[in-house]
């Protein structure tokens, strides 16, 4: 008897887990983080500039765009829906903005009103969530596909951006002290302890979502609803709510992204964020995340969006085509969901 319950720990070897097998499931977990030291060797390799404190923070800038839109990408994935309306959603607020920025014409009072930024920021963070309430709604309670939902935002909310500047850009966004609208290029420009303000962002909201979804009950019912909608209904979670609520979040993401983006360049195009929506989604699946729903995590998400983002500067530092950088970043997307297959096609068996 003592034999057989000392043979029972060692027989767990046998279970069907080889040293290969395991090796393999650690690399496809953690492939966006050995992704990116790759990429960050290589590139230091080909480059002396790139392996530099300061390119690390001026990169780190450029990926902020992109992670705040995959953190409301992921948590609409989770849930098992996609929102292709995010770039637009982006292209809109930063010509919202600059629009408040420009100063509002009330041609009977005979003034042109200036908003304070905080009130410039509150209501374009608003306008997000707007978009945001509305694809919820249509997919949620009217039950129109998120892909057919999400691409009319797409068109609608390009189109109102286009007919708000007449296809012109928002220039010098900067402001002036006499009028009391200045401070929108802080987020752009701005340190704190020499790390952009662009950077700190991303880090707050990205903390914010892994609370989210790791310490709360609406992280739960995320999760449960994205795995299985129909099981979660009948545990009783909130379905409809929860899925309107993480496209109003991605909303709201996007269009932070948008005020981050105009910042930095002090200006706001109506084309701006034109095909952001799918390297969001890019960043989300070589971060790990499912696309079927019901599974992924924040932290791969971020690694993914460093991964996409780190790519595309290295390529620029060593002066690869534009191209080129297009045909890159497409064959790393499709690997990335040759593996999501493969790991959690494995996993079903």
């Amino acid at each position: 008897m003592t034999d057989k319950t000392q043979a029972l720990p060692a027989g767990s070897q046998s279970s069907g887990t080889s040293p290969a097998m395991n090796i393999t499931r650690l690399l496809l977990e953690g492939r966006a983080f050995f992704a990116l030291l790759v990429i960050i060797a290589v590139f230091s390799f080909l480059s002396p500039n790139y392996f530099t404190v300061g390119n690390f923070l001026t990169m780190a800038s450029h990926v902020a765009i992109f992670g705040l839109l995959a953190i409301g990408m992921l948590l609409v994935i989770l849930n098992g829906g996609i929102d292709l309306s995010v770039g637009s959603t982006l292209g809109l607020a930063g010509v919202f903005a600059g629009f408040l920025m420009q100063g509002i014409n009330i041609e009977s009072l005979g003034v042109i009103l200036y908003l304070p930024l905080w009130a410039v920021v509150i209501l374009t963070i608003a306008l997000g969530a707007i978009v945001g309430l509305v694809n919820g709604v249509l997919i949620a309670y009217f039950r129109v596909p998120a892909f057919v939902a999400t691409l009319g935002s797409l068109y609608v909310a390009r189109g109102i951006a286009l007919l708000m500047t007449n296809g012109l850009t928002y220039n010098k966004l900067s402001g002036r002290p006499e009028l009391g609208n200045t401070g929108f290029d802080w987020l752009g420009f701005n340190r704190l302890f020499d790390v952009p303000i662009g950077v700190i962002v991303l880090a707050v909201i990205a903390l914010a979502c892994g609370f989210l979804l790791s310490r709360t009950a609406f992280g739960r019912w995320l999760y449960a609803s994205g795995g299985n909608e129909r099981a979660a209904e009948l545990s009783g979670v909130p379905v409809k709510r929860v899925k309107v609520s993480v496209y109003v979040l991605s909303g709201i993401c996007a269009a932070i992204a948008g005020l981050v983006l105009s910042s930095q360049l002090t200006s706001a195009g109506p084309t701006a964020g034109t095909t952001y929506e799918l390297t969001a989604i890019a960043a989300v699946v070589i971060g790990g995340a499912a696309l079927t729903g019901g599974r992924g995590n924040i932290r791969g998400t971020m690694l993914g969006a460093f991964v996409i983002g780190f790519l595309s500067d290295g390529l620029v530092i060593i002066g690869v085509s534009a191209y080129w950088q297009t045909v890159f970043t497409g064959a790393v997307i499709v690997l990335a969901v040759l593996l999501n297959s493969l790991q959690y096609g494995s996993r079903g068996k």
